[in-house]
């Protein structure tokens, strides 16, 4: 039997806080191949999911701990849909090539994602080309914006 329990949880919780990207994953699948990737996914608030796309999968999100802002965009970056996980949404799922970011809005927050595999990093093309990369100053001003950002906005260029 696969379980997370609750010291799971605190313990993938402390894990990101103390990482310097913010985040740990903590997986249930076996292997990085297998053909579906279920995985608990701590984030801080500061942690940064940059906007991509899976060509290949759905991806489902589930909070376990805390709320998590979901968006989706059009290709030009446009905020085509907005949800708040934990808040008033249980789970989503964001189709196959959606454009997508998720930002913690909680110390501590955990959630789980489900999609296809195998395992694959993500390619340049699947980073939104508007957006700012992890290595760009504007970090801090795509995350402030992400908190308020709502259908119709775009992020300032």
């Amino acid at each position: 039997m696969k379980q997370i329990s609750n010291d799971d949880l605190s313990a993938l919780a402390q894990a990101a806080h103390a990482s310097p990207r913010k985040r740990a994953n903590l997986n249930l699948h076996d292997t990085l191949p297998d053909p579906i990737q279920r995985l608990a996914i701590a984030m801080e608030p500061a942690t940064l999911v940059r906007p991509h796309r899976h060509p290949h999968t759905w991806e489902l999100l589930y909070p376990l701990q805390g709320r998590f802002i979901v968006l989706h965009f059009d290709d030009a970056g446009v905020v085509t849909d907005r949800a708040v996980l934990g808040e008033g949404t249980a789970v989503l799922e964001t189709p196959a090539g959606q454009w997508h970011a998720v930002l913690s809005l909680d110390s501590g927050g955990v959630i789980f994602e489900v999609k296809h595999g195998p395992y694959t990093p993500i390619a340049d093309a699947d980073f939104a080309m508007w957006a700012p990369s992890e290595d760009e100053a504007q970090i801090a001003d795509l995350l402030r914006w992400y908190a308020t950002a709502q259908i119709g906005d775009c992020f300032p260029k």
